[in-house]
């Protein structure tokens, strides 16, 4: 009998889904859970990676119930991950020594800042994984645990120990876990490290002497799209079915957007945003403070590189006003709220509770509302928050063009936030070119879907993945040139009050 289905895990910073799709790319069932963001000092963000796993089997078995999926029509599993969280556990046990510390975590800033004042430094980073110098990357995580967790540094040392973002903990435990468990990565999640040379694809040795971490921590790198192992049939798919998709958020939605051509972009509203360009085969490095990353990998020492706009704080900052300013119980209310009034009332909002991520690079930075007068009122700061979000994008816009040299005609976007209209229109109106939402918005779990099944065969090929793609709705840009560009001189005037606050 024929496979109907693949399967994708979109294991993400807030939250665990299961996503089941059919051979059209339709979703037919899905599950989702939230977990709990730990916060144990100021600028500090951990997860339990325990829960992690926990929820990511619920969801599971949540999605094969509400589907009524039979697991033996399953062609394969893809999984998706909020990429740099670094998780250390024991090989043995299956025990993490210590919380997973999540990508926007801060607490690496005071090694990361001496790191960046050696002559250099940056450059060298730069020229050997693409990236930046900056608490984002795994990298310096990894050598935080080691250095603070008591024991963690010699039982790392003994092989004991091992490292893993979270599509490696999450593929070694559907595997097996302590027992047989595949410790694997792909070149999209290795590029995220800081510890991937860009061009040869492998482990850097240098960075990994200066960072001391051992070798052995590390999962083997292989395509995006591979079969890695089996799940086992005691767990919660009931079955033995091949994990064969494994890339990070960013890169599975490129997959999901099918933007497989050079200059094709696609924007996600997260968490954070992330946008990614298409560059082709060659990993050229950027000079407007872009990152250089795997978007995926087909064969085994290939891959297809994009430029990247990381935003770190987007999506959370409307839950910030959520959950501790209290302003609306739903996220979606924003929406409402910001269509109450016509403009900002001429504040600005900058999100900078990580410090700015691209194309700014500064870990110094932190949050401030600019431009405040007695008139402003909630609905005004809930608008200026949905403009951030505009705002940060076409600041990495610009720095994608300026590298590029390719201007942008449409942007492809998607993530919970495209749901809201007025952010689209918003969007539309700053870049000055079409936004564009697919009908299938959930593009990250669909983009791990389609890597497993190019893997097992359920597709055959990339142009049988592009006859999925169709369009929900286009915004069209409405605003002025002159207002587009008064408005963004604001943003650029608040965003240097943001800069360098910490001292």
């Amino acid at each position: 009998m024929a496979k109907k289905y693949v399967a994708a895990i979109d294991q993400g910073t807030t939250s665990t889904r299961c996503m089941i799709f059919d051979r059209e790319g339709n979703p037919i069932s899905s599950s989702q859970m939230e977990h709990e963001q730990i916060y144990p000092h100021p600028g500090w963000v951990e997860h339990d990676p325990m829960e992690i796993w926990s929820r990511t089997q619920d969801v599971i078995r949540g999605a094969l119930e509400k589907g009524n999926v039979d697991p033996n029509d399953i062609a394969a599993i893809g999984i998706t991950n909020q990429r740099e969280t670094t998780v250390v556990w024991d090989k043995n046990t299956g025990k993490p020594v210590y919380n997973a510390i999540v990508w926007q975590c801060m607490r690496t800033q005071d090694f990361c800042l001496e790191w960046e004042k050696e002559p250099g430094a940056n450059e060298k980073v730069n020229q050997k994984t693409g990236l930046v110098i900056s608490t984002y990357f795994s990298g310096p995580k990894i050598k935080w645990i080691l250095d603070n967790v008591p024991g963690a540094r010699e039982r790392a040392q003994k092989g004991e120990l091992l490292f893993g973002n979270i599509d490696t903990w999450v593929i070694w435990n559907l595997t097996g876990g302590p027992n047989g468990g595949v410790h694997v990565t792909d070149v999209s999640n290795a590029s995220r490290t800081m510890l991937m040379n860009i061009k040869t694809l492998q482990w850097d040795e240098e960075m990994l002497n200066f960072l001391g971490i051992p070798k052995s921590m590390l999962p083997e790198i292989k395509p995006s799209s591979h079969i890695y192992g089996y799940t086992v049939p005691n767990g919660p798919f009931r079955a033995s079915i091949p994990i064969s998709g494994d890339l990070g958020d960013q890169q599975a939605a490129v997959f999901g957007q099918v933007c497989f051509n050079v200059g094709e972009a696609k924007n996600t509203y997260g968490t954070g945003n992330f946008m990614l360009l298409n560059i082709g085969k060659t990993p050229s490095l950027s000079k407007s403070g872009l990152l250089t990353t795997v978007a995926y990998g087909l064969k085994e020492g290939e891959a297809v590189y994009a430029l990247e706009g990381s935003m770190a704080i987007t999506g959370a900052a409307i839950q910030w006003l959520r959950d501790n300013l209290r302003l609306f119980d739903d996220a979606a209310d924003s929406e409402w709220f910001a269509s109450k009034v016509k403009d900002t009332g001429g504040i600005y909002f900058v999100p900078a509770f990580s410090g700015l991520f691209a194309p700014y690079w500064d870990m110094r930075a932190r949050g401030c509302i600019v431009g405040l007068t007695r008139y402003i009122r909630k609905e005004h700061l809930i608008r200026a928050t949905l403009e951030c979000i505009c705002y940060q994008t076409l600041d990495v816009q610009r720095a994608m063009e300026a590298d590029s040299g390719v201007p942008l005609t449409e942007l492809k976007v998607d993530g919970g936030a495209v749901r809201n209209n007025l952010l689209m229109q918003l969007q539309a109106d700053l870049l000055g070119v079409p936004v564009v939402r697919p009908k299938v918005n959930e593009t990250t779990g669909l983009g791990a879907a389609y890597a497993a099944g190019l893997a097992t065969g359920f597709w055959t090929s990339l142009d049988e993945l592009k006859q999925n793609w169709k369009v929900d709705k286009r915004f069209e840009p409405t605003m002025s040139k002159e207002t587009r560009d008064e408005m963004y001189r604001g943003w650029k005037k608040a965003i240097e009050r943001a800069k360098g606050w910490i001292d």
